[in-house]
């Protein structure tokens, strides 16, 4: 056959990317190529399945989409393909059954040559009473590449025009991250498997820029820190792009992670402005796939996962998933422990080409011990350091309880090629109850703690939907991709809690020699509950967002939200009943807008910018009466993006400015109301690359630069950093691929010091924590066994990972993990 080094020959084209195409087939010639010539497939590679999700169109653009995906180089001449269709290819398929979908009923075939050609053949002179043809050739090469969502897939970086690897987070629409004029980064599964990170915490410290996660016990919810704001008292991360405002979050159901940094309110609504954090869970695949994991580790770890998916009918209309897990680990801190029960089954069905439905279950059990860390000594302005394993509260009545049961669903219409309807609906029904013995101050002789008790019962229901419409439509030369959509949010919390700050049942504790089992079990059991909330969050949302092509090489972006929200509080000191009787709400409207501007000079290179807000309710008193205006979030954000090496490799750097305002401050003349005259600032750069240095080379490396400062307040803290906001942040994760079967892996994080509290009193001091690992795969069989080692913290380096809000933050600061191991086999069929 005639390869990609030779002349082209008696009507057959073969092509080498950047050589000037020759002969009577340069008129009408439509390329499709990407950037480098690939090596020879292996009958492995020709086999390999591919997850397709292409919806019938005219047969160019089906073959384009197909190129992008598959990696191969193409070329035709456009009379070949005019008028014809393709039929929908959905599933999983390898290059060659890929190919006989498409070209099913379109008059062409194709057949192999040599070890990676494909030879496209049309039927140009036909006996209607014969079966023999004459036929035209062409040659194409390529290789196969992996689909977004293929649990092989060992790519780090996530480019590619499908569902799993857009902007979807940042838009709604199914645009390309480098069109989007966002901050956006994704971490894909890939990434928290070789780091065997078993929370979501640990994926977003390690590999994303300017993001900080509450970890360590004494936290009852996954939280985040991004750009130097919280999100929220109870995380506010986002599930398949609805809220999900509660608990923690189990990473054996998640695809992949996705961080949208600045004000979000356009499309979200009512929002802490540092970003949000949205979680892609697991989807059913149209290819068998069954893996069983067992991970074992420091401090009495045991983890086991089970991930089974494929087809229910032969048509591969009706899919499946099934993850469970089941976790017990205890910890380097004494009588700290937790275990969990998880389960997610998960239904899509796909009867044509125009329709899909997806179906969700989730259940998730925890039991639990908090760990409120170490106090700050009187007059130091560093936390007190003790034994690793030093915990400070008592066996008595120890121990917290989260159940989770979550319903998921959503759908999408395909109406033709460019316009699609897109419902999501999300109901949660989470409740906890728990009795904690806190921390609550010092002593002056700076080694006695005050305890305190806490007890909690509460329970919180959640519903939550919308529904969008995107379009593309060309109008006066320009293209527009626009969204209309609207959502609806409720969130609705009847609890109990008992707060005691010092009672006999629970005595006071020696930092430096503690003793256990000194409370009164029977006391504790005793004690009534003496707070009672009911709280609403609730509202309702429309918003418009256009994105306007031009000359192919400028992107603008245009849209704003109105918010209709409602946020309501009632307590009672005596019942549940009471806290409803005393329910008071306000009302709050809010218009939201976005724009943003991208330019692409070159197809590896998007400058872009963007003005945002967001907005969130005030809920305080003032000594008016008078409905507090809502808080305010701003940003001007400027950057740039690449795409290196075929794609292989992306970088993103932004600079930004972002300030929140309207924030609630005590009234100095009546410390019993409020005023709403606190604003806060953060500005800062941020670094993000990832992705595939060479075939054997992954790595991830981030840095962020953050500059917070409270710039109004009453309470003399103006002109302070925001706590726990360090100025400097980086990370690095690399792997190399030392053989076909072993891989090695090192990280490193670094992080400055930063302020414990909001009135700047003390400082955690920074820190740099060295991470490896190593895998090894051994085929059995159809199947593969995969052995895993991580070293955490490999140089057992002492730091402090978060204080907590509680007390000011003096009395509880979390002590991070010393030096840990955690094994792993993984069996994959």
């Amino acid at each position: 056959m005639i390869n990609k080094k030779k002349n082209v020959l008696s009507g057959e084209i073969a092509l080498n990317p950047g050589k000037k195409l020759k002969g009577c087939f340069v008129k009408g010639v439509f390329i499709l190529t990407c950037c480098y010539a690939v090596p020879a497939l292996s009958d492995a590679d020709k086999a390999q399945k591919i997850q397709f999700n292409l919806p019938s169109a005219d047969l160019a653009s089906a073959l384009n989409r197909f190129a992008e995906q598959t990696g191969m180089e193409l070329s035709y001449p456009t009379a070949m393909v005019t008028g014809l269709k393709a039929k929908p290819l959905k599933g999983g398929y390898s290059v060659q059954e890929g190919m006989n979908e498409l070209l099913r009923g379109t008059g062409l075939t194709y057949r192999l040559t040599g070890s990676n050609g494909v030879t496209l053949q049309k039927v140009v002179d036909a006996d209607p009473k014969s079966d023999s043809v004459t036929l035209k050739e062409m040659t194409v090469t390529g290789k196969s590449s992996y689909a977004d969502d293929d649990p092989y897939n060992p790519n780090y970086n996530r480019t590619t025009a499908t569902t799993a690897t857009t902007a979807t987070t940042a838009t709604k629409t199914d645009t390309p991250i480098m069109l989007t004029p966002a901050s956006i980064q994704v971490v894909p599964k890939v990434v928290m498997n070789d780091q065997q990170n078993i929370n979501i915490l640990d994926s977003l410290n390690r590999n994303v820029s300017g993001v900080s996660a509450r970890t360590g016990s004494g936290v009852l919810y996954d939280n985040f820190i991004i750009r130097g704001f919280t999100t929220g008292l109870v995380g506010n991360a986002y599930r398949n792009g609805l809220l999900s405002p509660s608990n923690f979050y189990e990473p054996s159901n998640i695809e992949q992670l996705e961080v949208l940094k600045g004000p979000a309110a356009a499309l979200y609504g009512r929002i802490e402005p540092g970003g949000i954090v949205n979680i892609t869970t697991k989807k059913p695949l149209a290819t068998p796939y069954y893996a069983l994991q067992q991970q074992f580790g420091s401090y009495d770890l045991y983890r086991t996962t089970v991930d089974a998916t494929g087809p229910i009918d032969d048509a591969k209309t009706l899919l499946y998933r099934f993850n469970a897990t089941y976790l017990d680990n205890g910890s380097f801190k004494d009588m700290v422990n937790n275990d969990r029960v998880f389960i997610a089954p998960t239904l899509s069905w796909r009867p044509n080409d125009k329709f899909e439905a997806n179906l969700e279950l989730e259940y998730k059990h925890d039991n639990f011990v908090n760990d409120y860390g170490v106090p700050v000594l009187k007059g130091a302005n560093r936390p007190v350091k003790l034994p690793s394993n030093t915990f400070l509260g008592d066996s008595a009545a120890y121990r917290g309880e989260q159940e989770n049961v979550l319903i998921g669903a959503d759908w999408k219409f395909n109406f033709n090629d460019k316009w699609k309807l897109t419902n999501r609906f999300l109901w949660e029904d989470w409740s906890q109850k728990e009795t904690d013995i806190i921390p609550m101050s010092m002593r002056a002789d700076n080694r006695t703690l005050n305890r305190g008790l806490f007890k909690v019962q509460q329970s919180w229901e959640t519903f939550t939907t919308n529904l969008d419409l995107n379009g593309k439509f060309d109008l006066f030369g320009t293209r527009h991709d626009i969204l209309i959509g609207g959502d609806f949010y409720h969130n609705k919390w009847p609890g109990s809690s008992s707060f005691n700050g010092a009672i006999a049942a629970v005595p006071t504790i020696d930092i430096y020699n503690p003793v256990y089992n000194q409370a009164n079990q029977t006391a504790i059991d005793k004690q009534a509950n003496n707070s009672f909330q009911t709280r609403l969050d609730q509202w309702f949302g429309v918003y418009f967002q256009d994105q306007i092509t031009l000359l192919d090489k400028l992107h603008i972006m245009g849209g704003g939200r109105y918010d209709w929200s409602l946020n309501g509080r009632g307590t009672s000191t005596t019942s549940v009943q009471q806290a409803n009787n005393s329910f008071s709400d306000i009302e709050t409207q809010n218009f939201s807008p976005r724009v943003g501007l991208l330019y692409q000079p070159w197809e590896w290179l998007s400058l872009y910018s963007n003005y945002s807000q967001s907005f969130n309710g005030n809920s305080g008193f003032s000594a008016t009466g008078k409905q507090f205006d809502p808080q305010v979030g701003e940003q001007f954000e400027v950057g740039f993006k690449n795409e290196l090496f075929d794609k292989q490799l992306s970088t993103s750097v932004a600079f930004y400015h972002l300030t929140k305002s309207n924030t609630l401050t005590a009234d100095p003349n009546n410390r019993l109301f409020n005023l709403a005259i606190g604003e806060a600032r953060s500005k800062g750069i941020e670094v993000d690359i990832k992705g595939q240095v060479t075939e054997k080379i992954n790595l991830i490396t981030t840095y962020a630069f953050t500059d917070t400062r409270v710039t109004k307040d009453n309470s003399g803290i103006v002109g302070n950093k925001l706590s726990n906001v360090p100025d400097h942040q980086a990370s690095v994760w690399g792997t190399y691929q030392l053989t076909e079967r072993f891989k090695v892996g090192l990280g490193e994080v670094l992080v400055s010091s930063r302020q414990g509290d909001a009135a700047n009193t003390y400082q955690l001091p920074g820190y740099a924590r060295t991470d490896a690992m190593a895998a090894y795969i051994q085929p059995i069989g159809k199947s593969r066994l995969t052995t895993q080692l991580n070293i955490n913290n490999l140089l057992n380096k002492d730091y402090f990972s978060d204080s907590s809000a509680y007390n000011g933050g003096r009395v509880s600061v979390l002590v991070a993990a010393p030096i840990s191991v955690m094994g792993s086999l993984k069996l994959e069929y």
